[in-house]
């Protein structure tokens, strides 16, 4: 049994100390991509680091962290291992979804330790949920839940017919009533270690859920700091996006490193070769603007105004960052030649995760296009189109 916590009086969020963490995760990273998990330790420095906790209610020991001390951190680490990287920004990304969760879960949750490792499987939902007198009765499987092997606790979807209509839930299940499926083997991003993970008839008490719809409201939760005042459309693309803007920077240190020490057979440096000096100062310029758009996106997530505009801008920025990254990568790809095609290869390894890592569904261009037109109109000059 979890015992209760005394009440921690609120202290100002204090940024991530991420050194041992990036450490960790270059040395662990050539392992995490051929084993489709992250090494213990790694795991063991992301905690240490105060991922886990960075979005716990201050109230339970946790930091109510920003979005921009996040965003860099994850950014840092990414540059070493884009998949200790995403994990670590799952793991803060989930404890923030949790504090939405009555007072009873939380306290369960979160009653001995912030440091509770949270995996989740909360996108598109297409199992359904049993209402019961006193909570609800799942069944199903649940894909690409990352990290969900080193998980305490899982978030699932589902959907549940209510007296007052068809809704989306999210359930909160201890990951010992999971079963997990090896499932994950996907180009890049290897390491997240992303498997189903299934459930047959396991009870959750009501008071373990919350509607989806309290997800995507700006209405406070738990001790009303602004990380918890937030809807997740805001910041999903953004914390999304600092992994490959990480990975991203990665490349290009690792690609520089490795093109500038070889020579033509005549002895001249590649790096001075017309294609090679343009790759390198077209993409360091667009991950530098990369960069500046997440940081912009990170301080108006912080503090800028909650409102439908703000978030089509943040979407759009978050996205816009990712697909230079992309173009970037590419680029370094294209001007490595041969040597970086090798099995093993760093600058190889961080495309595949690049581009792994932007083909999710929060970071989709269109989508984000669409939302930017519909909340750059406002409502009341909207023309109704013929059909």
């Amino acid at each position: 049994m979890r015992t209760r916590r005394t009440a921690v009086p609120a202290v100002a969020p204090a940024p991530l100390d991420v050194t041992d963490v990036v450490r960790a995760a270059e040395r662990g990273a050539a392992y995490a991509d051929k084993a489709g998990r992250l090494a213990p330790e790694v795991v063991s420095e992301l905690v240490r680091a105060g991922f886990s906790r960075h979005f716990v209610p201050s109230v339970y020991g946790g930091s109510s962290g920003s979005f921009a001390s996040l965003v860099a951190a994850v950014e840092e680490v990414g540059a070493s291992c884009a998949s200790a990287a995403w994990c670590g920004m799952l793991f803060a990304a989930h404890g923030r979804l949790a504090a939405y969760l009555p007072e009873r879960a939380r306290l369960e949750l979160w009653g001995i330790s912030p440091d509770v490792l949270i995996a989740a499987g909360v996108a598109a939902p297409t199992q359904e949920a049993e209402l019961l007198a006193d909570g609800y009765l799942l069944t199903g499987r649940w894909p690409n839940v990352s990290a969900v092997e080193y998980a305490d606790f899982v978030l699932v979807s589902a959907w549940v017919t209510e007296p007052a209509g068809r809704t989306v839930r999210i359930f909160l299940v201890p990951a010992r009533h999971c079963a997990v499926e090896k499932t994950w083997d996907p180009l890049g991003m290897r390491g997240t270690g992303s498997n189903a993970v299934s459930l047959d008839g396991v009870f959750v008490p009501e008071y373990h859920s919350v509607t989806q719809g309290r997800l995507l409201s700006s209405a406070p939760a738990a001790d009303g700091a602004r990380c918890h005042s937030v809807p997740f459309p805001l910041v999903a693309a953004l914390m999304f996006a600092a992994p490959v803007l990480g990975a991203a920077r990665g490349m290009l240190d690792a690609w520089a490193q490795d093109i500038g020490t070889a020579r033509d057979p005549e002895g001249e440096a590649r790096i001075e070769r017309p294609q090679t000096a343009a790759a390198l100062s077209r993409t360091s310029a667009e991950l530098r603007a990369a960069g500046l758009l997440l940081t912009e996106a990170s301080l108006r997530a912080d503090t800028g105004e909650i409102e439908p505009r703000v978030t089509a801008e943040v979407i759009r920025d978050a996205v816009v960052a990712t697909e230079w990254c992309v173009a970037s990568s590419d680029r370094l790809m294209a001007a490595g030649g041969s040597r970086v095609l090798r099995g093993g290869d760093p600058v190889q390894r961080r495309w595949r995760d690049i581009r792994t890592a932007s083909a999710h569904a929060m970071l989709c261009f269109d989508t984000a296009a669409a939302g930017y037109a519909r909340a750059w109109v406002p409502a009341q000059r909207r023309v109704p189109v013929a059909h």
